[in-house]
């Protein structure tokens, strides 16, 4: 594992954090699964847990950080939190028995399809009620309720934080995408807090003689390397934020999931 390399690449997921919402999921799966190769097919398994962890505090960082004004838009959200969290403690434990194969090729569907449905699907490239509202949109309706339990499970069970799900949801409820993305990083933390409780408490029954140190499911070298290169950038785009034109914001994301999806093709498939 080249250490160097994985802090290089958490200076990205710091940025994924603040522009796009993602707490560092997308990026840091296909990532370990890389750095843990010698994991075989449990590599899969590992990185979703580790991404559990490396999104709680990215996206706990970022949320901490996000102006109030911005965090009101999720006032009388606590049922939708709950639900949340009930979701990704079962995605959680699923990702536990799955077949690693099974994971990793949900993930790309699910990234597939999502591409799809933004660019086919009214409502993300041009919003609606809340566009033009530099803090949240007044107008803008609040996610369902009924959204936590699936969302919950689908993005803890993928390790992707929930953000693929939350912010185009809230696009299409009248959001910019400034706020958006904003908005998914509290809601990340309540999807990956359970699912990396889960994790750090497995068992690590994985490929026999692979060199990578384990705590449960997660591997904390990968982990850290990954947060010693992001917390530093969420700081500072958090307090200078780059001016990102809405539409380019909304195209930046879907471009985002594209690559993050063929990254995580596996080797000639």
């Amino acid at each position: 594992m080249d250490v160097l390399a994985l802090i290089g690449i958490g200076l990205l997921t710091g940025a994924t954090t603040v522009l796009f919402g993602f707490g560092g999921g997308f990026v840091a799966v296909p990532v370990v699964v890389w750095a843990d190769a010698a994991l075989g097919g449990d590599a899969m398994r590992v990185a979703t847990a580790t991404s559990a962890v490396v999104m709680v505090v990215n996206a706990g960082f970022a949320t901490a950080v996000t102006p109030r004004r911005v965090l009101t838009a999720l006032r009388g959200s606590g049922g939708l939190l709950g639900l949340l969290v009930l979701g990704a403690t079962a995605g959680a434990c699923a990702t536990r028995v799955a077949p690693p194969a099974l994971a990793r090729w949900a993930f790309v569907g699910y990234v597939a399809l999502t591409v799809a449905d933004l660019l086919l699907r009214p409502g993300f490239l041009r919003p609606g009620a809340g566009d033009g509202d530099p803090d949240g949109g007044g107008g803008a309706r609040p996610l369902p309720v009924v959204l936590g339990i699936p969302v919950g499970a689908v993005a803890a069970f993928l390790g992707v934080g929930g953000s693929v799900m939350t912010v185009p949801a809230m696009r299409r409820a009248g959001h910019p995408m400034r706020v958006a993305t904003a908005l998914a990083n509290p809601l990340t933390v309540a999807i990956a807090l359970p699912a990396a409780v889960v994790c750090l408490a497995a068992g690590a029954a994985v490929r026999d003689g692979a060199d990578v140190f384990l705590v449960g499911l997660v591997d904390p070298v990968a982990a850290g390397a990954l947060l010693l290169g992001a917390l530093p950038v969420i700081t500072v785009l958090r307090r200078r934020p780059p001016r990102i034109p809405d539409r380019a914001h909304a195209w930046g994301y879907i471009a985002l999931l594209t690559v993050v999806a063929l990254a995580m093709l596996p080797p000639g498939g």
